[in-house]
């Protein structure tokens, strides 16, 4: 067991806590299961299958399987054991090497280890490859195979969108960090400290690292005005000029202790055009409309139609969602998009984003993006990004 270094209300966590936030998370699956008729529950976090409910059930955060049983009993099997040992919380840790790194050895493993009997139904990640699961149906035939998308791993997603006592605690954190370091942009900018998109791109990561956090959310998205008509500039960032005359959009993130942030700056430096203003004009309008339309029980689909009307009525679209949910990845649930297929509700402990943009392949591209947490008394804007006039 371990120590988890959070703040609540002054006090850190100790490894009761943290132990008892685990099994608590747990305990919501594992009545989940009950309801399915599922007897075993497998999660894979590995190399090109990644899947952070494995982090976010256990504290976990490298490569590893995961087993849940319905008798509420888990067992991890990490690639690492010794770092296992030292910052996860499962009944059992058992090395991969002892199942020669086989996820099939490994679930015939969690089948004797808790005594699961024949015909037990087992459900393994969504996006097993159709061979692999060939390879489970034939090599596991006392045992019915479930590989199904709204299933084990859709559920997490919806439990992962209400963060919890710790969480929240965590994103006060990484917030707190990346306000300080936009601030710090912003002072490096204007003094004509750093004057490429490599250059600005590099501060964040060395800045971040300074100050604890694990790395960047993703690649930081560093567009200066040739290249900020994209959404996200490919490659993320060049040796060319940043913030100078027009507009250039900084979109990054920090991660602290798994939980990532999401943030975008638009610079804007003189002279701009008309058209230029008219884009800053529109976006920060957007942004506080979304946010002002922002409440529990309201569909997430009805702000962002909202925020889409306004912008067509201006003659101007955007080409992207409105938001998203941000926690151990940089994109979750909940939703914010104008999609028929958007069902979600707002409701208090979800954080999120707004980021309305707009982009024009002359003109440049102008975005605006914070990252919000719902409460019991309303939004709470966690990070300060804004469009910085130079």
């Amino acid at each position: 067991m371990f120590v988890m270094d959070l703040q609540k209300t002054g006090a850190k966590y100790d490894a009761a806590e943290a132990t008892a936030m685990y099994e608590y998370r747990r305990e919501k699956l594992y009545r989940w299961m009950n309801e399915e008729g599922l007897s075993l529950l497998m999660f894979q976090h590995t190399e090109g299958q990644t899947d952070p409910a494995v982090r976010w059930l256990t504290g976990y955060p490298a490569d590893a399987l995961l087993f849940l049983v319905s008798e509420k009993k888990s067992m991890l099997v990490p690639w690492d054991i010794h770092l296992a040992l030292s910052c996860s919380c499962a009944d059992e840790v058992t090395p991969y090497t002892d199942f020669e790194r086989q996820p099939i050895n490994a679930i015939r493993g969690a089948i004797r280890s808790f005594g699961l009997p024949l015909g037990a139904k087992l459900e393994i990640p969504p996006v097993t490859p159709y061979p692999q699961f060939l390879q489970y149906v034939e090599s596991l035939s006392e045992c019915d195979i479930v590989c199904r998308t709204g299933g084990a791993h859709e559920e997490v997603g919806r439990l992962r969108a209400i963060k919890d006592d710790a969480e929240i605690a965590l994103y006060r954190q990484v917030s707190g960090f990346t306000n300080e370091l936009m601030d710090l942009l912003e002072k490096q900018i204007r003094e004509g400290k750093l004057k490429t998109e490599s250059e600005t791109a590099l501060f964040i990561e060395a800045e971040g690292r300074k100050r604890g956090c694990e790395g960047t959310g993703f690649e930081t998205l560093a567009a200066g005005p040739a290249r900020s008509f994209g959404i996200h500039p490919f490659p993320a960032y060049t040796l060319g000029e940043f913030a100078g005359p027009g507009l250039s959009i900084l979109d990054f993130g920090l991660v602290y202790k798994g939980y990532t942030s999401d943030v975008t700056l638009t610079f804007a430096r003189e002279p701009l055009t008309k058209a230029q203003e008219k884009l800053i004009t529109l976006v920060e309008r957007a942004y506080r409309m979304a946010l002002d339309l922002v409440r529990t029980g309201g569909p997430t689909k009805d702000i962002a139609f909202e925020v889409d009307a306004f912008f067509r009525h201006a003659k101007k679209a955007m080409p992207h969602a409105l938001g998203h949910g941000i926690g151990l990845e940089a994109h979750e649930f909940p939703a914010l998009r104008n999609r028929s297929d958007n069902d979600w509700i707002l409701q208090p402990g979800m954080v999120f984003t707004l980021e309305p943009g707009l982009y024009d392949p002359r003109q440049g591209g102008c975005r605006l993006e914070n990252d919000i947490l719902l409460t019991e008394s309303g939004p709470e804007t966690l990070t300060n990004a804004r469009i910085i006039r130079l």
